[in-house]
């Protein structure tokens, strides 16, 4: 392996020097490193030490921290240079487009519901940042403030002025923590719901807000250790999940529209509902039904505002009464027929509880359809239904006690002590987990700031069991697991028992967020699993799309594949460094850490890295 600097290091004899005895250094422990993994080495410890304090990699010049211009390594590749897309795309989401959408049926918020462009219509230029645009603060700062460069609209200011949702200030928008439902904040309320919920001992982790707004529900709820999956449509509300995106806070754009939410079943810890304007009594209740799919049995399900309470709001809610009764009597019903158990009604806010034993509800389940025997979590595309899902015979269902969350990351889930995911044991997912722990120390050691702050939004996009994840688990940090839909073997809900959170996506199609949302990406396997199915380039793309300026990602995958994924970014205004596997040069896989450059909108500098 050779290394090579600039044109005035190669002019000096000094730096050849340097360059022959790194490049000799490197061959020869590499073929010492080989002899004494044949078996037949005698001083194998002393080699493997010296290879570990040999950088043959010279990762110095990728800057994890601050803002620089550090070049790429220059192999002699050719690349394909990728130009910046027009400055009306800076915030283009291509699966929820608003044109697009605009040609599908308003009925059951179709429109809203994600619509990929064809082949032909993708973009395949690079989403520019706008101008000024700055990191966001580090948490918990960025949890209050987000500079207003990064997402310039007010429109929020302005209709949501009265509820305390945002208020713009200088050069950085406020977040005071107010919503529709919580205007003496969101603390107070969530220690209302903590009151019946048990939030403060850990048993209560995974939650999902349903029309979540700018997510100060699920941002205040970190101080309980509580991590919420919001979501919210792209709608007259402009930029409200990149709001919360900005914020530290995960979301997606999504909806309950026809289509089933791209959970698994058993999911969440609790379901939430303030004021997101959600028909719930609607089509035959399923959108209850689908919230009861992927409430975990023993969870709740939180509803605040209308029409609870109607008889004294209806007047302050501007909305009949009979109507307002009408609504909440089907809630009601609907509740009792998915044998869910009323906990709590005060002022505009109601709780119920999901039955945990499953045997218990079977005479009640008579009354409403139950779905035909086929698998809970195969959601992705597919058609909500009004039928109740039945759990399989689990621990989990037939009245477990839950652990807290501080067990249950590291314990092995019921799905797989149950055996109901062929392939794993408890031996295979201890395994993975201490496999994950080497991987993640590994990458600290190159990139020693993963767990400083300097990235909040990580994003898994092939997270397995959620090893990657487990290993990183910090105040600091969330990890969005992805859970690709073309894997044999589905383990979200594996993820989702450890208290971990994540979404089933398709990399062959975009991600439902929004531009410059996320700090780090993992992509294990990623593009050994998609082969020839779609696009490197559309892939990686899609990537550079998501990934704010500055962000960091780690590939792990076999060398080839890196070597391909290498010569596209070297198109993308990427720097990357390729790396041998932790132990050594002789794994096929190896990992390639990348960081993308500062550049935003309105400058003709190339793409080519110098």
């Amino acid at each position: 392996m050779t290394t090579k600097g600039n044109s005035a290091d190669r002019k000096s004899n000094n730096s050849l020097f340097s360059i022959f005895v790194i490049a000799g250094l490197c061959c020869f422990f590499y073929i010492l490193g080989a002899w004494q993994r044949s078996g037949f080495g005698k001083g194998d410890h002393i080699a493997l030490e010296v290879s570990k304090q040999t950088d043959c990699s010279v990762l110095d010049n990728l800057n994890y921290q601050t803002s620089g211009d550090a070049g790429m390594v220059d192999d002699g590749a050719q690349v394909k240079e990728f130009k910046p897309c027009e400055d009306k795309y800076i915030d283009y989401t291509p699966c929820q487009d608003q044109t697009r959408a605009m040609t599908f049926p308003r009925d059951d918020m179709i429109y809203r519901e994600r619509h990929c462009p064809p082949d032909n219509e993708k973009l395949r230029c690079l989403i520019p940042a706008p101008r000024g645009y700055a990191n966001p603060f580090p948490w918990p700062k960025s949890r209050d403030y987000v500079p207003f460069v990064n997402a310039p609209y007010k429109s929020l200011t302005v209709e949501k002025a009265v509820q305390n949702w945002i208020q713009y200030e200088g050069n950085v928008f406020r977040f005071p923590g107010g919503g529709t439902q919580f205007p003496h904040g969101a603390d107070a309320y969530i220690n209302e719901l903590a009151s019946v919920i048990p939030m403060d001992n850990g048993i209560v982790r995974t939650a999902l807000d349903t029309g979540c707004g700018v997510a100060s529900w699920g941002a205040y709820l970190f101080k309980k250790n509580v991590i919420a999956m919001s979501f919210a449509p792209r709608d007259s509300h402009e930029s409200q999940v990149q709001f919360a995106l900005e914020r530290g806070v995960p979301a997606v754009i999504g909806v309950l529209g026809t289509i089933k939410l791209p959970y698994p079943s058993r999911a969440f810890d609790m379901a939430h509902c303030s004021r997101c304007l959600i028909p719930w009594g609607a089509n035959d209740g399923m959108y209850m039904v689908e919230i009861d799919r992927v409430l975990r049995p023993g969870g709740y399900w939180v509803l605040s505002g209308p029409p609870i309470n109607w008889k004294n709001n209806y007047q302050a809610w501007q909305r009949p009464k009979e109507e307002l009764e009408e609504e909440q009597t089907k809630i009601e019903e609907l509740a009792k027929l998915l044998c869910w158990e009323k906990k709590h009604e005060i002022g505009e806010i109601a709780i119920w509880q999901k039955r945990i034993n499953n045997g218990f509800c079977r005479e009640q389940y008579h009354k409403q359809t139950t779905c035909k025997p086929t698998s809970p979590d195969d959601v992705w595309y597919k058609k909500m239904e009004a039928c109740v899902t039945l759990h399989p015979e689990t621990d989990e269902v037939t009245g477990a006690a839950w652990q807290p969350f501080s067990e249950r990351l590291n314990a092995v889930p019921s799905r797989i002590s149950s055996g109901s995911i062929p392939g794993l044991s408890a031996e295979t997912f201890l395994e993975d987990n201490r496999i994950w722990k080497k991987h993640v120390n590994a990458y600290k050691r190159i990139n020693n700031v993963i767990d400083s702050g300097r990235y909040r939004n990580i994003m898994d996009m092939n997270a397995g069991m959620g090893g990657f994840a487990a290993a990183l688990e910090s105040p600091k940090l969330w990890v969005m697991n992805v859970m690709p839909t073309i894997n044999e073997r589905d383990t979200l809900g594996v993820i989702y028992e450890r208290g971990l959170i994540g979404i089933y996506h398709d990399w062959c199609e975009a991600f439902s967020t929004y531009p410059r949302t996320y700090d780090l990406i993992h992509a294990n396997g990623v593009f050994s699993l998609y082969g020839d199915k779609c696009s490197m380039e559309d892939i990686l793309l899609e990537m550079d799309r998501i990934l704010r300026p500055e962000g960091a990602v780690i590939f792990r995958d076999r060398g080839d594949v890196l070597t391909k994924v290498r010569k596209i970014v070297g198109g993308m205004r990427w720097n990357t460094k390729m790396v041998d596997h932790e132990d050594g040069p002789i794994p096929s896989e190896k990992l390639l850490f990348a960081v993308k450059q500062y550049w935003v909108a309105g400058e003709n500098n190339s793409t080519s890295s110098p």
